[in-house]
Parts: C-alpha cells; sequence; structure tokens
C-alpha cells in the first residue's frame, strides 16, 4: 500500500541489457591463447562486442627481438578479409553503373583473356562467388625462387595472373565455388581499370577513409611501423621476419588493419553504410555455398541467421572476422603464429580460430 501511495517513487526496474560474458564463454578461447603462447606465438588478439558491451584480450608481444607488449591498437596482416573490401569496390562500381556483374571480365579488363586463355566466359560475378574455376596463382608465386628471394621481389597484379596462367583450367559447366586468389586478383585489375587508380587507393577512397579505419593500410615494403606485430617463418632452421615483405606490395595480401578496424568495417558493411540494401542483400544471399560475393558466413544459433565476414591467412599471421547479420554482435580475432615451416595454403590453426569465435558469438546471446 506504501508502494502504492508514494506512487513514481520506487524506480522502474532496468531492462535487461548484454552483460560482459561470464568468464565460460570465453575460457576455451583464453585457453586457446595460452596454448599458442606456450607454444611459441608471439601475440593473439580479439575484440568481442555484444550491442556496447565488449570484451577484449590482448596477449604476448609485437617482437621476438625488442620483446615490447602488445597493445589491442596493434596492426597485424589481414590476409583474406581483403577480399570482401574488393568486393565492396567492385559492387560501388555496379551500383554506379559501371560494370555488370554477370558480363565477361574482359569488357573491363580486356587483358584477361589473353594472360589466362580461359576455356570459357568468364564472368564479374563468377570472380567474386569465386566459381570461375581460374588456377590460383600462390603456389606457382612461391616455388618461382628460393623463398627468402621471393619474399623480398615485388610482384605485380599481372605478374601474379601470369603465375596462375602456368597452370590449367579446372573449368566445368556447373562450377563449384573453389578459392583461389586469383579472382580477386583479376577483380583488382578490373577495379584499376575502370577507377584509372591502384585498386589499394581506391580502397582507402570507398572504405578506409569513409569509415575512419585508422589502423587499416596496404604495406609498402619500407620499415614496417613501430606497432606492426611480427610474423614469422622457420626458413632453413632459421627464424625468418615476415611483418613487411616486398612480396606484399601493392597486392591484396599486403593489407594491414587492427581487430577494432576490422569489427568496425564488418558492422558498417552489415549495417547498410557502404552499399544499398539491394546490393548488401546478394551479398548474403549465399544458397549453396558459405561464401557469396566476396564474403563467408558462418550459422549464427542466437538468431536462427548468419554470421558474416571472412578468414585471413597469411605467412606468419592469421585473423578471423565475424559479425552477426544486424552488425551488432561481432568479434575480430588476430595472431602471429608460432614460428614454423612455410605453408602454402591455409595455415591449420585458422580453422580451428573461426570455430572458437563462432562458439563465443553462440554463447553470448
Amino acid at each position: 500500500m506504501l508502494a502504492v501511495a508514494l506512487g513514481g517513487c520506487t524506480p522502474a526496474p532496468e531492462p535487461p541489457d548484454h552483460q560482459t560474458p561470464p568468464s565460460w564463454i570465453y575460457a576455451d578461447l583464453l585457453d586457446f591463447s595460452q596454448t599458442m603462447r606456450e607454444e611459441g606465438a608471439p601475440a593473439v588478439l580479439v575484440q568481442a562486442k555484444n550491442n556496447s558491451v565488449e570484451w577484449t584480450h590482448a596477449e604476448g608481444i609485437r617482437t621476438l627481438e625488442e620483446r615490447q607488449p602488445v597493445q589491442l591498437s596493434d596492426p597485424v596482416h589481414m590476409g583474406g578479409l581483403t577480399t570482401s573490401m574488393i568486393a565492396v569496390s567492385v559492387l560501388k562500381l555496379a551500383e554506379e553503373g559501371k560494370l555488370e556483374l554477370d558480363a565477361p571480365v574482359q569488357s573491363y579488363f580486356p587483358d584477361f583473356v589473353r594472360i589466362m586463355k580461359p576455356p570459357g566466359p568468364v564472368t564479374v560475378r563468377q570472380l567474386l562467388d569465386q566459381e570461375s574455376g581460374i588456377p590460383d596463382y600462390s603456389g606457382e608465386l612461391w616455388t618461382s625462387a628460393p623463398l627468402r628471394q621471393v619474399f623480398d621481389t615485388p610482384f605485380t597484379l599481372r605478374d601474379r595472373l601470369a603465375f596462375a596462367a602456368r597452370l590449367p583450367w579446372e573449368y566445368r559447366l556447373a562450377q563449384p565455388f573453389e578459392p583461389s586468389g586469383s579472382n580477386f586478383v583479376a577483380l583488382a585489375l578490373v577495379i584499376e581499370q575502370l577507377r584509372g587508380h591502384p585498386f589499394a587507393e581506391v580502397l582507402r577512397s570507398d572504405i578506409i577513409e569513409p569509415l575512419g579505419l585508422t589502423g587499416t593500410f596496404i604495406t609498402n615494403g619500407g620499415p614496417p611501423k613501430e606497432d606492426l606485430l611480427h610474423g614469422y617463418l622457420t626458413v632453413e632452421d632459421k627464424r625468418f621476419d615476415v611483418a613487411n615483405p616486398r612480396v606484399y606490395i601493392d597486392a591484396p595480401g599486403g593489407m594491414v588493419s587492427t581487430v577494432r578496424d576490422a569489427n568496425t568495417y564488418y558492422s558498417a558493411l552489415l549495417q547498410g553504410k557502404l552499399l544499398k540494401p539491394s546490393t548488401l542483400a546478394q551479398m548474403k544471399e549465399a544458397v549453396y555455398s558459405d561464401f557469396k560475393l566476396g564474403m563467408s558466413r558462418w550459422n549464427d544459433t542466437c538468431t536462427n541467421d548468419f554470421y558474416y565476414g571472412n578468414i585471413g591467412d597469411v605467412q606468419g599471421y592469421g585473423m578471423v572476422s565475424m559479425t552477426s547479420a544486424d552488425g551488432k554482435r561481432q568479434i575480430s580475432m588476430a595472431m602471429t603464429y608460432p614460428p614454423s615451416p612455410f605453408v602454402a595454403f591455409l595455415h591449420p590453426l585458422v580453422p580451428e580460430m573461426a570455430d572458437l569465435a563462432q562458439q563465443l558469438l553462440n554463447d553470448w546471446c
């Protein structure tokens, strides 16, 4: 009765809000980080977000030589995360009427047929969906000379396609999803042809500057930035620093970013800040694979929808970024691998990182 008489004096209960996750949700990820550090990984970085609540983890050192402690804002090589950025710039060209996704690639990059000699027509959409059947240039590139020499040699986009052209096409009428870095090398050349600028400059004007991604840039082969995390390989039984090799100059694999920038980018993309709603819907409508127009997806058991993003893997570095369909729940995770011999294709730690990232988001509803 007193409460009724004093109507309004008793504060209304706070609406339920997403709280910092209980420790069991991120326990496996912390165990993974500790295990990787014990096995020699220089650093592991994580930023997870659920609406306005954030959980972060930064463990390790920037370099094995000077051993400065890492910061969450330190940049790392992002590898395959660059594919969705290239896709965004291609899709912007389509929105402007400068390109048709179902048109042949040579309509916009005339030398494509001369260099690659495909067995049949290849469309821009097939490149974006990784369903073109184009051979992957990376195996030929990495074996073209002694490994240290390859790392110290810049290769143009056309050079990379020329490496792919040495290999046979495995082209079928119903070409399935088949990852190949050559798809996005060709798309970068399409961007350069239509914009008249290097693709890295186009990504900067389309994405990096509008979103204020201060930790995202492409390497130039010079001295690495002081806060760049250093990755390592073991070459001829010696440790080899791969933080800023010349092989990544002006190449899709040379983009560097931070876990915060990766989350900012994917949140903006999925909330419609970079592309029209109809275009974004096309990126999200994968039917027969979990990859569409430059973006991967994973099951979101919290909403019965999907997480969208990409995995990144370059020599010495791994990165994973996932964001819910509404752009509000996210995780980006990066690490510098324990120094090990060269791995030509996907590092076995990347799928494990992706599983841990998906598990955390699915547990933190």
